[in-house]
């Protein structure tokens, strides 16, 4: 009888144990963020270390539906926080209008978008914008097809394209900067969402070129090269890397990447408290990423950004193709 009660009791330990893990569960507050592919490894790695600060009190789902879908998300205010790897268009801007979502606009890192090819490609040293735009302007559709078409010096072999989905911000900053017009594209492309499906199609075929955030090819090394790009006023060709980007020579391929957040959201002192977190960390876990930090300075501002709930965009629905590190710094400084 008394190990009966014994077992009762154990048996009554374990069900209220497991009743007030399913009550935390319950009430752990949820932090959404969704959007670019290009941020995406920032946040998620800012959102791994916040959680263990936590101990699971808040949680934050980062999802990824590119720069395009993660906006249409957070304008129907659906998420709290939109990862963008461009800043927000006029048409993003009207569309949050009109479901009455305001929001706070923060440059997090610098990106040198990176142009790829396979390892193995033996008569590519560098490329022109001049080059690039023969390759993926739309007119080049069905038509530009080898790669001596491009420039007679190299093979007569076919080329295979892979680049951002139509949703992508890299996809609109890319041909923006290389074909004068945002998503003004080639379509006969293999194109995905996913940075990692580019990676991989890249890294299987010799004749292959792609672009995508440098995250991608810096923790891919192995099985991609980086082409560097001919910087026309330098007379010569730039490689991606953090001392490129800050030093202003990578050009027109370095831009500024984002986060937005919800004006009502940022009120949540769930919010509040990641993004704090945020910037607070921000310079250290960009660098583990393989980004290029910001300054101090820009950290602190976003951070007084929320402390005084500065609404709005500083970019007027616009990328601004070629903005150095130090431009960012003084339209920030006209706020």
């Amino acid at each position: 009888m008394e190990n009966m009660n014994c077992i009762n009791k154990l048996v009554a330990m374990v069900a209220t144990a497991a009743a007030f893990g399913l009550s935390l569960a319950a009430h752990a507050q949820t932090v959404k963020v969704d959007g670019s592919s290009t941020v995406y490894p920032i946040t998620e790695a800012v959102a791994e270390e916040f959680q263990k600060s936590k101990k699971g009190a808040i949680k934050v789902t980062v999802g990824i539906s590119g720069t395009g879908g993660g906006f249409k998300k957070f304008c129907r205010g659906e998420t709290d926080i939109s990862n963008a790897s461009r800043p927000i268009t006029r048409r993003e801007m009207e569309d949050c209008k009109k479901t009455g979502v305001s929001y706070l606009e923060m440059p997090v890192a610098y990106d040198a978008l990176t142009v790829v090819i396979n390892p193995r490609n033996g008569f590519l040293k560098s490329v022109t914008v001049e080059e690039l735009k023969k390759l993926w302007e739309p007119g080049a559709q069905g038509k530009v097809t080898r790669w001596n078409q491009v420039n007679p010096a190299w093979p007569d072999a076919p080329v295979k394209l892979f680049g951002a989905g139509a949703d992508s911000g890299t996809f609109e900053y890319f041909t923006e900067a290389i074909v004068g017009k945002a998503k003004a594209s080639r379509g006969d492309y293999t194109a995905s969402e996913d940075d990692n499906v580019l990676v991989q199609g890249v890294s299987r075929d010799v004749n292959a070129i792609g672009y995508f955030g440098y995250a991608y090819y810096a923790e891919n090394r192995d099985k991609l090269k980086a082409l560097p790009i001919v910087n026309a006023k330098l007379g010569r060709a730039v490689e991606p890397s953090a001392d490129t980007v800050i030093n202003g020579t990578y050009q027109p391929l370095a831009r500024p990447i984002f986060i937005y957040v919800n004006a009502k959201s940022a009120a949540k002192p769930e919010v509040k408290e990641f993004i704090e977190y945020f910037n607070n960390n921000a310079d250290k876990l960009v660098r583990e990423v393989k980004y290029v930090p910001l300054p101090a300075k820009a950290y602190s501002y976003n951070l007084d950004t929320i402390g005084r709930m500065r609404l709005g965009t500083k970019f007027d629905g616009e990328n601004k193709v070629g903005l150095t590190i130090e431009d960012l710094m003084k339209l920030e400084a006209k706020l």
